[in-house]
């Protein structure tokens, strides 16, 4: 079941992928119509949407300076005491 349901799903991002690149191109050779009906109502809506105002500004922003030191380096360092330890020890 799920060697299907994979299958099926690679099959539908190939599809969707020769569909956005171009590689495959459907055009629409009949128009649509609607079947006849008699009576009834389409229905109505409002919407009220906000009101976006998009602007820009130039500001100067002061942009922290990070320092990481890896645990990498800390051995290394502490190798590096104790190599002089050793040596000085001697």
């Amino acid at each position: 079941m799920r060697a299907a349901l994979a299958a099926i799903a690679i099959i539908a991002l190939v599809l969707i992928g020769a569909i956005a690149t171009g590689f495959i191109d459907i055009d629409q050779t009949q128009k649509a119509r609607l079947p006849e009906v008699k009576g009834g109502q389409l229905p109505a809506y409002e919407a009220d949407v906000g009101d976006i105002d998009v602007r820009t500004k130039n500001t100067t922003v002061e942009v922290p300076v990070i320092d990481i030191d890896s645990a990498r380096d800390d051995r290394a360092e502490d190798s590096g005491n104790r190599a002089a330890k050793d040596d000085s020890s001697r």
